[in-house]
């Protein structure tokens, strides 16, 4: 089962420079473990120590924001496209 990942330019320093990976894992936990395997350091930029995403991070499935499904445990499908989004702020 292959997922697509956009990755938001800040991160791409641990993706070698690449914008869109494509990884595997069953829902977004999974999903993270994956990109750490591929790109080691980049889960400690998604993640906090309790394996949650980090405040200033939104990620949807395909264009669902998780936090409105099931959070991590949120199931991926072959095909799924899940984009990693910054949060922006200011006045």
């Amino acid at each position: 089962m292959t997922v697509t990942v956009l990755v938001p330019t800040p991160l791409q320093k641990f993706t070698d420079n690449q914008a869109t990976l494509e990884c595997t894992g069953s829902n977004i936990a999974e999903l993270f473990d994956s990109l750490e395997e591929s790109c080691p350091g980049i889960k400690k930029r998604l993640c906090d120590e309790e394996g949650q995403p980090r405040r200033f991070l939104n990620l949807y499935v395909n264009s669902e924001d998780i936090r409105f499904l099931e959070g991590t445990k949120t199931p991926l499908k072959d095909k799924d496209e899940v984009s990693i989004v910054p949060a922006v702020a200011g006045g």
